[in-house]
């Protein structure tokens, strides 16, 4: 009985560490969605005008965000704005793996751009 108590709790812990990183996306994923130029229908890559993630470094600790003179509630919004606005492409869905990996990536930069 104890065995399988054992058992169960390590496939629990399993599980909610899979279910985490999944969660938190990827971050290189979203690099390589950052530098796709095909990305959502747009006319460039976010990396053009954003090379190697810079002007954007400090996305992730902000609460709020304000591009062309409108404001964004989330790195959501300000992600989905940039690429409808800036780009012309279509917006991609908030809690999609794709803007899961993006944010991720941009998340990643804060600490990258410390280490420079």
């Amino acid at each position: 009985m104890k065995m399988l108590k054992i058992l169960l709790l390590s496939l629990l812990a399993l599980g909610l560490t899979f279910s985490y990183a999944f969660a938190a996306g990827d971050a290189a994923k979203g690099k390589a969605l950052f530098s796709d130029p095909k990305f959502s229908g747009g006319m460039k890559a976010c990396s053009e005008c954003h090379p190697n993630g810079k002007g954007v470094e400090k996305a992730a600790g902000k609460k709020e965000f304000h591009i062309m003179g409108k404001t964004q509630k989330s790195l959501e919004e300000a992600v989905n704005f940039c690429i409808e606005n800036a780009n012309k492409g279509k917006p991609i869905d908030p809690k999609s793996a794709e803007m899961m990996n993006l944010v991720a990536y941009l998340k990643s930069l804060k600490g990258e751009m410390k280490k420079k």
